[in-house]
């Protein structure tokens, strides 16, 4: 399985490979921002990017699947010996030089992009998801709902239902999101998981607190598909090495949609 950081500021969109992703994690990172982590396992585009570095959150985020590969682009110094501890393989371009190259269209650092081939033959296949998602028919109940707005203190997320197309349509701050080849950013299902985000032990180069989103333990969540909301939806993920389990207020599964899903990690009311 493949997990590549994607940089997430306005220089960096338009995104090149989101949509061949089989699910986008978004993060909160310093001040405000977010960052997104796409997960690849089914399909690998022939490019990825624009690639950015990884934060503390990735590590335990990660623990779910069997020796994922990481493409990232650096890190805080005092979390790269934690990478190097990780069940995982770290990929960043001081060990995979080849995977990597500088694009044109944008000015550093957000131009960085990868060639996944380089890292991995061939997607591992669907096996290689072991998130806890259970996919299927719609359950009973939600209500309808078109539009949903999540918002981080420096970035927002506006996800709308698109009947024409049968999917969720992503917005970033405002603007509609599309990739670098001209296609709208889509979702099948849109999980809002709310967790608890506390400050690490790392920061960044201006001294900005790099914040850690807890994704073991159990909290509710808000699950968008086929044009409703779920609102009533509870996870439950016990330890970092377990998927992730979203079940109904009567204890059964909560079915996503088949194709890309987004979980954006909004903080805990």
């Amino acid at each position: 399985m493949l997990a590549v950081k994607i940089d997430n500021v306005r220089a960096a969109r338009p995104h090149t490979g989101l949509n061949e992703a089989d699910i986008v994690y978004v993060e909160q990172v310093e001040a405000g921002l977010s960052r997104l982590m796409a997960v690849y396992a089914q399909k690998l585009p022939k490019v990825i990017g624009p690639v950015r570095s990884a934060r503390e959150t990735d590590l335990e985020l990660l623990g779910q699947f069997d020796r994922p590969t990481l493409a990232f682009s650096g890190a805080q110094g005092k979390l790269l010996p934690l990478i190097d501890q990780a069940p995982l393989w770290a990929e960043p371009p001081g060990k995979a030089s080849d995977a990597y190259f500088r694009g044109p269209d944008k000015s550093p650092p957000h131009n960085l992009y990868l060639r996944p081939d380089r890292l991995m033959p061939s997607a591992p296949g669907k096996d290689a998801l072991t998130t806890g998602f259970h996919f299927g028919a719609a359950p009973a109940g939600g209500k309808a709902e078109t539009s949903r707005t999540v918002r981080f203190p420096a970035a927002r997320y506006t996800f709308t239902w698109s009947g024409r197309e049968g999917r969720w349509l992503v917005a970033m701050d405002g603007t509609a999101a599309r990739t670098t080849d001209g296609r709208r950013v889509t979702a099948g299902t849109v999980v809002v998981q709310y967790v608890k985000v506390r400050e690490s032990e790392f920061h960044d180069s201006r001294g900005n607190r790099t914040p850690f989103t807890e994704t073991v333990g159990s909290g509710t969540a808000s699950v968008l598909r086929d044009g409703r909301a779920y609102d009533d939806v509870r996870w439950k993920r016990p330890k970092a090495t377990d998927g992730t389990t979203f079940t109904t207020r009567d204890g059964k599964p909560m079915n996503f949609q088949r194709g890309q899903v987004w979980v954006v990690f909004a903080t805990a009311p």
